[in-house]
């Protein structure tokens, strides 16, 4: 197809599956890809997922799982506090597949450091977990834009007048009635980390912006779909993210993975 803007979801480690996607959309030279961060952890094959997308030379942001990686050695001296936080938000995987390549993952790990928080395309606005309403782009730093979750989804006005924000981080059928594997579409942006690792959906999504059209492929089951973007795609009501915003947590909202 050629001059395609596509836009990968959140991998999670899982290799095969993005290599399935990537089989379903065929890019070429022409094609412009971006991945929007959160290339490990939780799947089995974290380090083969980085090298590839080195290796191809794709552009990718940086997600909060990632971050959360850098903050253990934020000035070259272990933090043991963030060790044990991103172990316990799916980190094991992530050793386990460097194995015993040690300057790999340190290598893996200095291009992180170089992975942009966000990027703006003109008409289309890139962050891994959207903007915070409240605060001016200039004011926004790593964590709003690796982790900024409900404010972002219950805006009521789209942040930017004249740009699409598109995101992953949150997964999609974790919004008001978003059924697993669907794109969440809000006031000014679309989510499209429909939960790879996730027993409830595996779908890794790929969005063909340009064409509007949504690649999909299942990670436990194997399938593969094609959606135009329209079809594939449940609004949400900003109002129904506020009124769960309202609500105390519970221990299951609590520790519900991320």
């Amino acid at each position: 197809m050629g001059n395609r803007r596509i836009f990968i979801g959140d991998v999670h480690g899982h290799y095969d599956g993005l290599m399935r996607l990537l089989e379903v959309i065929a890019p070429d030279a022409r094609d412009q890809v971006y991945f929007l961060g959160d290339l490990i952890d939780r799947g089995p094959k974290s380090a083969q997922v980085v090298s590839f997308v080195r290796r191809q030379g794709y552009v990718s942001l940086l997600g909060n799982h990632e971050q959360m990686l850098l903050e253990v050695m934020p000035h070259g001296k272990l933090s043991y506090q963030a060790l044990q936080a991103w172990l316990f938000s799916g980190g094991q995987t992530t050793m386990q597949s460097y194995g015993k390549s040690d300057d790999l993952l340190m290598e893996h790990v200095t291009w992180m450091r170089s992975l942009p928080t966000h990027l703006d395309l003109g008409d289309i606005w890139l962050s891994h977990a959207g903007m915070h309403p409240a605060l001016s782009v200039a004011d926004h730093t790593a964590q709003e834009y690796c982790w900024v979750r409900d404010e972002f989804h219950s805006m009521t006005r789209p942040y930017f007048p004249d740009k699409l924000i598109i995101t992953g981080h949150t997964i999609t059928f974790t919004l008001p009635n978003v059924p697993p594997g669907a794109i969440a579409q809000g006031q000014g942006w679309l989510d499209i980390d429909t939960g790879a690792y996730h027993p409830r959906s595996g779908w890794l999504t790929g969005l063909d912006h340009t064409h509007q059209r949504v690649y999909q492929v299942n990670v436990q089951t194997q399938e593969s779909r094609v959606l135009p973007l329209a079809e594939a795609s449940v609004q949400i009501d900003p109002a129904r993210v506020m009124a769960r915003r309202r609500q105390p947590m519970t221990l299951e909202a609590l520790t519900k993975p991320v």
